[in-house]
């Protein structure tokens, strides 16, 4: 078993980046008298994402439909990287922990016989890897990017196309904050809404696609808030890249 081949992980950026697509720099909501009146829907969702970059800690949480069933995400992450949360793709879940340019997944039996499905001895591994914190190499391919709040922040700006023509909503709250709703009808039938807060720090709150055949919504909370995800006991812990090994 090659241990760059945990595909489980790998999906996990992919849901993340779709979660968040349609956000961005909207196009121009005319006049308003509520929050943000001078500003276009563009210059709020511009404002929105320049707060969110620079913000120290956010935790994401999304919903995304896609063939076979509901992929969820749970994950607090910060600037450097330290992330902790979970992910659940149709009944396969698993906890992440990511510090010190390490990442630990515990995974349920369904989580792992996918992400090790057609893998030489992927049999063998299962058992010592089911429910067990499951350490992954720090030099491994299928890590990379992961817990990288920029990154998830810079799926948003990927395609400009979809981020013009939002225009502004109405106030409404978010987990007991306000918010503007910035909305915007796609070439396909969906419909794009970015919630962005009016008092404080201009941050996102939520985002949502509906209708169309991917459907999903992300609420972002717990701005600046520490991460500090705690090393797995090391009783509870094996090694991918050991068990890879073992394995040849």
């Amino acid at each position: 078993m090659r241990a760059s081949k945990v595909s489980g992980v790998i999906g996990i950026m992919g849901l993340s980046a779709a979660l968040l697509t349609g956000c961005g720099d909207g196009g121009d909501g005319g006049g308003s008298d509520k929050p943000f009146a001078k500003d276009s829907a563009d210059q709020i969702a511009a404002k929105a994402v320049e707060a969110t970059k620079k913000a120290d800690s956010m935790r994401l949480k999304g919903d995304m439909r896609q063939e076979g069933g509901t992929v969820s995400l749970d994950l607090a992450v910060d600037q450097e990287k330290n992330c902790e949360g979970t992910v659940d793709n149709a009944g396969a879940k698993a906890e992440l922990r990511h510090m010190n340019g390490t990442l630990y997944v515990r995974g349920n039996e369904q989580y792992w016989k996918n992400s090790l499905k057609n893998q030489p001895g992927s049999g063998k591994v299962l058992s010592k890897v089911v429910d067990k914190w499951v350490k992954m190499p720090a030099d491994d391919a299928s890590t990379s990017g992961m817990c990288d709040k920029q990154g998830l922040i810079a799926s948003m700006d990927e395609d400009e196309s979809t981020r013009k023509g939002m225009k502004k909503g109405d106030t409404t709250t978010i987990n007991g904050k306000e918010a503007i709703a910035l909305k915007k009808k796609a070439s396909g039938g969906e419909t794009h809404t970015m919630y962005v807060a009016t008092e404080g720090k201009p941050y996102i709150l939520r985002t949502t696609v509906q209708g169309g055949n991917e459907p999903n919504e992300a609420t972002f909370s717990d701005y600046d808030k520490p991460v500090s995800p705690k090393t797995p006991s090391k009783g509870d812990v094996v090694d991918l890249k050991q068990l890879a090994a073992a394995g040849r």
